[in-house]
């Protein structure tokens, strides 16, 4: 509802997404957020390729492919 976005990468989706929403660690985009999804998870080999690519999504041209994605999951 905020129209905000956390990007960021683990080893353990599930885990980290049960983290979330019990607000287990103390990440401040979602510590007072109840109402978020999921909207893109992408699998890559190593923990320096997902760095990589958590960085481009923080970039303006990943925040521009970002915003089209949530744009074209919205409209499903």
């Amino acid at each position: 509802s905020t129209k905000k976005f956390y990007t960021g990468m683990t080893n353990d989706i599930d885990r980290r997404l049960n983290e979330h929403t019990n607000h287990e660690q103390n990440t401040r985009t979602t510590l007072k957020l109840t109402d978020y999804k999921l909207v893109y998870c992408q699998i890559v080999n190593n923990r320096i390729e997902a760095r990589k690519l958590e960085k481009y999504f923080k970039s303006g041209s990943g925040r521009e492919i970002r915003n089209e994605i949530v744009q074209y999951n919205n409209r499903e």
